[in-house]
């Protein structure tokens, strides 16, 4: 299985990385993992491919693009881990996820004269994936890696963390865990001030934000029929405090 990560929204460059993976190996299975990562983004892009690779069956290919710096000196990867084949570029975007999972070897990609150097999801990364699919990667697998070269981390000392994600519902995810409080205190860029813990979405007040722990596990900052992210101005990579209180 091929799964396809990126930022292209609902555009044509999705379907011409899906042509390009066809054209090759007709027989593959490519299922879109999303393509609404915020546009350059490789804090929320790194945070989704971490908290969603292991879901797929072991073996699956991960093609992630999001790629503000395609066709500069930024290299091409495929990362193979213990269960899964990461390919994109090594701008920091894999880094959680492949060290997750333990990486075991990394290789580059070979990008050629007649690539596109504007768009690497189509000519580097959907048609590695595609010859990795069918067996004849060494036509493009270039030399071995000791390591990335862009260690991603997300931000977290203390109560102190990231912003990681907006989900389409406006939801603000953050990289906090949670504790036994019933108020946090938050502290960030647009606001300082307390804010009510909930169990479900549904139970939060109807005209404020509030807490809840989401399906990563995290605290996310949310806005009951509405768009906490429209409320306040936070976006991925920005710094966020939830004390207890």
């Amino acid at each position: 299985m091929i799964v396809l990560l990126t930022d292209f929204g609902e555009s044509e460059y999705v379907g011409m990385m899906k042509g390009m993976i066809y054209s090759i190996c007709d027989k593959a299975r490519v299922l879109d993992l999303t393509h609404s990562v915020s546009r350059h983004s490789i804090i929320e892009g790194a945070w989704i491919l971490l908290k969603s690779y292991s879901y797929f069956p072991r073996h699956s290919t991960f093609v992630v693009v999001v790629d503000p710096g395609v066709g500069t000196e930024r290299e091409a990867v495929l990362v193979k881990t213990e269960n899964f084949d990461f390919i994109g570029p090594d701008n920091g975007i894999l880094y959680p996820a492949v060290h997750d999972d333990g990486v075991e070897r990394i290789f580059t990609i070979a990008v050629e004269e007649d690539d596109s150097k504007t768009f690497h999801g189509r000519d580097v990364f959907a048609r590695m994936a595609a010859y990795l699919e069918k067996g004849v990667a060494g036509r493009r697998l270039g030399t071995y890696k000791e390591s990335l070269g862009v260690p991603l981390r997300f931000h977290l000392d203390g109560r102190e963390g990231q912003v990681v994600h907006i989900d389409r519902f406006g939801n603000i995810i953050t990289n906090l865990l949670p504790t036994s409080s019933d108020i946090y205190h938050l502290v960030c860029e647009e606001l300082d001030r307390d804010l009510e813990f909930h169990d479900t979405y549904g139970t939060g007040p109807s005209d404020d934000l509030f807490l809840v722990t989401g399906s990563a596990g995290t605290l996310e900052i949310c806005l009951k029929d509405g768009n906490a992210a429209q409320r306040i101005n936070l976006r991925p990579g920005d710094q966020i405090s939830l004390l207890n209180c």
